[in-house]
């Protein structure tokens, strides 16, 4: 399997080379030369897997030269036997349509697990093999900090620099970066916002400083084996439900669009998917340009689903890409004058393309709070408020009648309610309690850096701290 870059200039790489690069030379993303494809009965012999086995089978024709089936399998292993769940992404029902998939049995009680303790050891697995360290370098808004932590601490060829906005991630958020006191793990707190702390990421990889010193890898979702890995829960719970003579519509709480493009993923090797819904808070920039075909970013505005507070959205120029034609050279232009203006239209071709297979809806944090008090009291269940941004949109959708009526809508549980104690607090007027494998978060210690919000001073500080410069 060949990846190609979305702005067209790149060197095409192999799995092993795309997912310790990161982002391309070119400032695009990788995405595969073409989608592999499985058959209605391929799909239908899927039933039943345990997941371990089912994601290796979804991911093998992603890999292929890079790994072997056998090497695969025993990654899945490793890293999905070692869940808080026995199902690893267990479907909840809420009522005769809605249903939650919970993505938050990892360690660190967010979605994010599900690909980055993958992700973890294949960097272990790719640089064993070439003898080399990596410097990672990577931004978070909040889950995708904590995760990748967690994936590669103690590892002794990968040091990580992480970013998060200062006071712009939950008390729970910060500390299950900042209390991990490994020595290959850096902590910054910068000034700003998360689309700040990206900006300077994505630079980085650009900075011919940077480049020329450190070997430089990424874990936000630009990483194309973190969307691979994310492909499989669509997969797992849409063959629950009855696919593939079954369709499934997901609704999924989105800011980087990461997650959900790895529904498209997913669709787009034969998984019968009615309708990906495009769930957002405020900060609604990917609902103006799937509704509207304006991709314009504004100003920052902080809610209570932090992890959304985004206005330029990395993963969305993938779909751009494959939706527009696959015109790299046309699209590295397109976003070079959206880097420059902060605002472009969709090209028609972009968004007939995206429009077939999306739809979009926002919520504003009073219905995000009804979404929370209609699950726990109509259901039982307690959720966390970017579940409820995604149960909000869900529910909006099944009532206009955009998803038919006999079709099972999943809505993404990404994160534990436990992370965001204060917001389901107000919500529904229950405290939920941290489970007990991270009990102890509140008394460990912290350690973090804070950095003014100018990239100078974060490239100077990873170039003058990273252990291989």
């Amino acid at each position: 399997m060949q990846y190609v870059s979305t702005r067209g200039s790149a060197p095409a790489l192999d799995f092993e080379g795309v997912t310790l690069a990161g982002l391309a030379s070119d400032g695009g993303l990788y995405v595969p030369a073409e989608w592999p494809h499985f058959s209605h009965a391929e799909i239908k012999a899927m039933r039943g897997l345990a997941y371990p086995d089912l994601a290796a089978r979804i991911m093998a024709p992603f890999v292929t030269g890079s790994l072997t089936e056998d090497e695969l399998l025993a990654l899945t292993h490793k890293v999905y036997g070692d869940f808080g769940h026995a199902a690893v992404t267990p479907l909840v029902q809420l009522d005769s349509q809605h249903w939650l998939l919970e993505l938050f049995h990892g360690p660190t009680l967010a979605f994010k697990d599900v690909a980055l303790q993958l992700l973890g050891r294949l960097f272990e697995t790719f640089l064993e093999r070439r003898d080399e360290r990596l410097t990672i370098v990577g931004a978070t808004s909040g889950d995708t900090g904590s995760a990748a932590i967690h994936a590669v601490a103690g590892l002794e060829r990968v040091e990580i620099f992480m970013l998060h906005p200062k006071g712009r991630v939950s008390d729970v958020q910060r500390r299950q970066m900042t209390t991990v006191r490994a020595p290959n793990v850096h902590n910054l707190a910068i000034e700003g916002s998360f689309d700040d702390a990206q900006a300077h990421v994505k630079r980085m990889f650009t900075d011919g400083d940077v480049i020329h010193t450190l070997n430089l890898g990424a874990v936000n979702s630009i990483n194309w084996a973190r969307l691979m890995a994310q492909v499989v829960y669509y997969f797992a719970s849409a063959l629950q439900l009855g696919a593939p003579e079954r369709t499934v519509a997901y609704s999924v709480p989105t800011g980087n669009f990461g997650d959900v493009f790895a529904g498209y993923v997913a669709a787009r090797m034969g998984l019968p998917i009615e309708r990906l819904i495009v769930a957002t808070n405020i900060n609604d920039i990917l609902h103006r340009a799937l509704s509207a075909g304006d991709y314009s970013a504004g100003g920052v505005t902080p809610t209570i689903t932090p992890s959304m507070d985004i206005q330029v959205s990395s993963n969305f120029e993938r779909l751009l890409f494959d939706a527009g034609g696959r015109d790299g050279a046309a699209l590295a232009e397109q976003m070079r004058a959206f880097e420059q203006a902060r605002a472009m239209q969709l090209t028609n071709a972009q968004a007939q393309g995206a429009s077939a297979l999306f739809a979009s809806a926002r919520a504003d944090q009073v219905e995000t709070a009804r979404a929370l008090q209609w699950a726990y009291r109509a259901a039982g269940q307690v959720i966390d408020p970017h579940t409820g941004v995604g149960l909000h949109a869900a529910r909006v959708l099944a009532e206009s009648g955009s998803v038919p009526a006999n079709v099972p809508l999943v809505t993404l549980a990404t994160a534990h309610p436990a992370k965001f104690p204060d917001a389901v607090e107000r919500a529904i007027g229950m405290r939920p309690a941290l489970p007990a494998r991270v009990g102890d978060l509140f008394g460990r210690a912290e350690s973090f850096v804070e950095l003014a919000g100018d990239y100078a001073t974060t490239r100077d500080y990873v170039l003058g701290h990273a252990g291989n410069a």
